[in-house]
């Protein structure tokens, strides 16, 4: 997926506010010192550090004019990725702007870039490895919070996301760990359940995903954590590293490293807690088996009832 890396907007932003706030603290100049020197409110210089606005490539010119740094190939580097950041809106489709939190759209983009991907889901399957029918049942449960077009381009991007997370070439190695409880909580009722859990277990099955299922009596302190994504973009974590954290109607890109490094070592400790990837997938595939034979015996047959 590293072909992709070199024009997408919100990694080139990132490596240009790594790059600019590097450079200033090898000068040992403080962000007030430099925005003096360069005439800028200091809120200017914090946000292009934070990453929350791009920098022109003028102003990048400027600012490494004053942190010293006179090589021509790496500053001609860091303009053209000054210039990628600032296409941002001309690189995300007009209905995904209009539909999309922007931490989904980041994630996007990181998700292409990724070489690697932690994520931790406390309650249901993630979005992008939900089968059609239940990102249906998912969305609904918004109700009037979204509209019909935000829970079209829902769907659609989740499907997606699929595509580029896990089966297409290049996919990035992707770690899934799933709490216990989520296998005992239907979404659209019993026969889309069993469906997903057979689908979950058939993707578990590919070179590159990996799931492990965190059992209910090891995971209560886990259980407090809301679903969280370790996104790995290089091979020098925590710095290649952001965080995806979502909840009911919210979401946010975190890419503050001793916060992602928080996550990433909480995740790692209960990856090592969990049930190995053998022994996760047969509970999934019993609590399917479970479901169908719950359908079966239930009068009339095959019904796709919440209990």
């Amino acid at each position: 997926m590293s072909a992709a890396r070199d024009d997408l907007p919100a990694v080139s932003r990132r490596r240009v506010r790594l790059a600019l706030r590097a450079a200033r603290e090898r000068t040992g100049l403080s962000q007030t010192e430099v925005a003096k020197k360069l005439g800028w409110s200091l809120s200017k210089l914090q946000r292009i550090e934070l990453g929350e606005v791009t920098v022109s490539p003028t102003d990048l010119r400027a600012a490494l004019t004053v942190y010293q740094v006179t090589d021509e190939v790496r500053i001609a580097d860091l303009a053209e990725e000054a210039r990628t950041a600032r296409r941002e809106r001309y690189w995300t489709a007009p209905e995904h702007r209009d539909h999309l939190p922007p931490g989904l759209l980041q994630l996007m983009q990181f998700e292409m870039a990724a070489t690697s991907i932690r994520e931790y889901q406390p309650t249901m399957v993630p979005g992008h490895l939900q089968t059609p029918a239940t990102a249906e049942a998912t969305l609904a449960w918004y109700g009037a919070n979204l509209s019909d077009d935000q829970r079209r381009v829902r769907r659609e991007v989740r499907l997606d996301r699929r595509r580029r997370v896990i089966e297409q070439d290049g996919a990035p190695e992707y770690r899934l760990l799933f709490d216990e409880s989520a296998l005992w909580r239907m979404v659209g009722g019993m026969s889309t359940t069993a469906d997903q859990f057979d689908d979950l277990a058939a993707s578990a099955s590919r070179p590159n995903v990996h799931v492990r299922v965190l059992p209910m009596d090891d995971g209560a302190v886990m259980g407090m954590f809301g679903a969280f994504a370790v996104i790995h973009l290089g091979d020098d974590p925590p710095d290649d590293a952001v965080l995806y954290r979502e909840s009911y109607t919210r979401d946010e890109m975190v890419e503050d490293a001793p916060e992602v490094n928080f996550h990433m070592d909480v995740f790692e400790r209960f990856w090592k807690q969990s049930l190995d990837e053998d022994a996760s997938r047969a509970l999934i595939l019993a609590r399917a088996y479970d479901l169908r034979a719950r359908i079966a015996r239930a009068p009339g047959g095959d019904q796709d009832k919440g209990s």
